[in-house]
């Protein structure tokens, strides 16, 4: 008898919990409509208010989160016009010397033996380096 009466309240507080969580779904649901614009005339003056706060709360975040993608891209973009020069002083370099030994397979390999010390002279141009995604370990 005892053991009957434990499972009945074990099984009672199991939906008592099923209903909670189900009205809970059920709430936040309702929220998500609101907050996508859906099935707002059912509330009240101070609802509209709480949600307008949110949506202009959520906005401000958004234009924050925009506006920390601009230097990020523009960066991002002038080590790409870097490369591109870079690549056109290479091509042209190609197109004026086309006898020119490229790959160092001439002159007893004297372009590889040049060393790493003298590549930085050998470059036109700087390049940068940025990283392409922004820090996600800010979202937790």
């Amino acid at each position: 008898m005892h053991l009957t009466l434990h499972l009945w309240t074990d099984l009672q507080h199991l939906d008592n919990e099923i209903n909670r969580i189900k009205k809970e779904n059920d709430r936040m649901q309702t929220e998500l409509r609101h907050l996508s614009g859906e099935d707002i005339t059912t509330l009240n003056y101070k609802e509209l208010m709480v949600l307008e706060d949110a949506l202009e709360n959520g906005i401000s975040s958004l234009k924050a989160k925009q506006m920390e993608f601009v230097p990020m891209m523009r960066k991002h973009n002038e080590m790409l016009e870097d490369e591109n020069q870079g690549l056109q002083f290479k091509l042209r370099q190609m197109h004026l010397d086309p006898m020119d030994d490229h790959n160092g397979l001439e002159n007893g390999d004297v372009y590889h033996q040049q060393g790493i010390g003298d590549y930085a002279s050998q470059t036109p141009f700087a390049f940068r380096v940025q990283p392409m995604q922004p820090n996600l370990q800010d979202r937790f």
